[in-house]
Formats: C-alpha cells, sequence, structure tokens
C-alpha cells in the first residue's frame, strides 16, 4: 500500500534511514564545588560555625543561647529550659534521635501543645525535650 504513495514512501524511507544532526546549545550548571575541581582550584576553607544558637524571650524568661532548629523535622527543647517554663506534665515516648554524628540520644519525653507566638500568629506546639547535660556547647582551646 506504501509503495503505491511513492512521496509517502520516500518521507518514510528518508525518516527512517537519514541521521540528521539536531542543533541545541546545552547549559550545565555545576556547583562551586565542581568547578573548583575541574579547574584545579584549592576550595576556600571556612571556619566551622559550631552549633547554631540565637537569644530568646518567652515571657520574663530569656535564653541567649537557644539552639537553632535548622529544618529538622521535631521541635526541640532542652530540658532546663523546660524546668525553667514550667510547661507541665512530660508525656513518655518511644522516640529516638539520630543525630548527625551518628550518635542515638533517648529524650526524657514530649511535651504537647505549647501556646506559641509568632509576631502576631499562635501556634500549638510539640516540643521533644532533651536531657540538659548532654548538649553542652563545648570552645575550642
Amino acid at each position: 500500500m506504501i509503495k503505491q504513495v511513492p512521496a509517502y514512501a520516500k518521507f518514510l524511507k528518508d525518516l527512517c534511514t537519514v541521521k540528521r544532526r539536531i542543533k541545541l546549545s546545552k547549559k550545565a550548571f555545576i556547583t562551586e564545588q565542581v568547578n573548583a575541581i575541574i579547574e584545579n582550584k584549592a576550595m576556600v576553607k571556612y571556619k566551622d560555625p559550631s552549633c547554631p544558637t540565637i537569644s530568646v524571650q518567652i515571657g520574663d524568661s530569656y535564653v541567649e543561647r537557644a539552639l537553632l532548629d535548622l529544618g529538622a523535622s521535631v521541635n526541640l527543647l532542652l530540658y532546663s529550659i523546660y524546668k525553667q517554663l514550667g510547661l507541665g506534665e512530660l508525656k513518655a515516648t518511644t522516640i529516638t534521635l539520630s543525630l548527625a554524628y551518628r550518635s542515638i540520644k533517648v529524650p526524657r519525653g514530649v511535651v504537647e501543645d505549647v501556646l506559641v507566638q509568632v509576631e502576631k500568629f499562635y501556634y500549638l506546639v510539640d516540643f521533644v525535650v532533651l536531657d540538659t547535660l548532654t548538649y553542652i556547647l563545648f570552645v575550642k582551646v
């Protein structure tokens, strides 16, 4: 049937046999680290910022170096701050936390439905309470 239509047969034959060059401009975006490896440059090394902390005021209580949440999926609260604020009873939990440096920590418990104000908005937040003694900030000598 295709042989009966010569123009269509020629088109199909060309489509199957002729290799066409496609002219596409390809751009690759590489990170600074990969670029440094390719160009054989030494990377600039920065000082370790240690634990990220912020100053927090909750009511009359002021904590100068509270741990900053960098996107963790749980809200953490140190036991000393929990005691200072008197947030109610701790509930037992079976949670274990695997930290970045591969150690495992067992929290003291969970405190639920703590009212947290961010500017003019109020949120009910659950906190996992960690033992204070295991999270003392060390100063490098």
